[in-house]
């Protein structure tokens, strides 16, 4: 058998992430996060790419919710790890946003990931929650964890270090 016998195709779609990304600069950090969940900013393409969403939002904290696929596996045959670090950082990064004015900005400088268990389709519907250790001036750190919404099994918890951008 040919291996392009076996071939999937998935295609996705997204908007232009410059209109939303100048929108976040205009409001406080909470009102566009939560302007996401309820529609009135549209999600960044990462989001639409990986099939997550942002379910929960208050001010330190940010969940987002996402379905292991097939087609995030790995060689051998589990969801790719780099999965559960992507929705970390968001997770951790947008705990970090809900803290900010508006016209203050973030970005990542480190994350550290301890992975537990592998994830496969089997595995359910993920939730990743992340929340805010500290928020101060020029820097914020966060804690996350990736967990099994059916049952609350923990698959990854990781910690993250931004630089607050003013």
């Amino acid at each position: 058998m040919n291996v392009t016998d076996q071939l999937r195709t998935r295609t996705f779609s997204w908007e232009d992430p410059a209109v939303p990304a100048a929108s976040a600069l205009k409001v406080p950090g909470i009102e566009y996060i939560r302007g996401i969940i309820d529609g009135t900013f549209a999600a960044p393409p990462i989001a639409r790419l990986l099939e997550f969403t942002i379910v929960e939002a208050e001010p330190g904290r940010a969940v987002f919710a996402m379905q292991p696929a097939e087609w995030m596996y790995n060689p051998i045959g589990a969801v790719h790890g780099g999965i559960a670090a992507t929705i970390l950082d968001s997770c951790m990064g947008c705990a970090v946003h809900t803290t900010l004015d508006a016209g203050v900005g973030y970005t990542t400088t480190d994350l550290q990931v301890r992975y537990l268990r592998a994830m496969s389709d089997a595995t359910g519907r993920v939730l990743a929650e992340g929340r805010v250790v500290h928020s101060g001036g020029r820097t914020a750190t966060a804690e996350g964890r990736v967990f099994a919404e059916a049952d609350d099994t923990l698959i990854a918890h990781g910690s993250t270090g931004c630089v607050i951008l003013r």
